[in-house]
């Protein structure tokens, strides 16, 4: 399975539309996860038009998105149980947020997946898989704007971060 992962995409703020490889990657998937932060739902309804999209709302998205995405979500790929979430407050804070957010069903999920900094992320802390795609369209905190690919199979994941030239 090929997953596509983005995040903080703030459109229609940061650019009129999604970025050619983001359309590219997102018909070559089987799912897009987008970890908050779209504005406006426009980008929701773009990217289920090419394939199947998992999503929650960040703190900068409008009322269209934020009436219509949960805060958080738990759904599975594979044998993966994946736990989707924003964030909020500090980047360097962002892994203690989400254990707190995910307290209950932390022991169950083995890959968060979430946005908010803009900076990519991919990291593994104490048996779980911490993955921020960064931003394909914003780089105000990032040196660059990035997606990331997820190729999974049962629970073998291989985890990329692409920057975006």
């Amino acid at each position: 399975m090929r997953v596509l992962v983005i995040s903080d995409t703030h459109i229609p703020i940061a650019g009129d539309d999604l970025p050619d490889i983001i359309k590219e990657e997102a018909k070559k998937s089987n799912y897009c996860i987008h970890a908050g932060d779209l504005v406006s739902y426009e980008v929701f309804k773009k990217l289920s038009s090419l394939t199947k999209v998992y999503a929650v709302c960040g703190n900068m998205d409008n009322s269209s998105v934020i009436n219509k995405l949960p805060k958080k979500y738990i759904f599975k790929l594979e044998d993966l149980n994946v736990g989707l979430i924003h964030g909020v407050g500090a980047p360097s804070n962002l892994i203690n947020y989400i254990n707190m957010e995910f307290f209950k069903e932390f022991d169950n999920i083995d890959l968060f997946i979430f946005g908010h900094s803009h900076f990519p992320c991919d990291k593994e802390y104490k048996g779980k898989i911490y993955f921020n795609p960064g931003s394909p369209t914003d780089k105000v905190y990032a040196p660059y704007c990035s997606y990331g690919i997820l190729e999974i199979e049962g629970k073998n994941i291989n985890r990329r971060i692409l920057k975006i030239e």
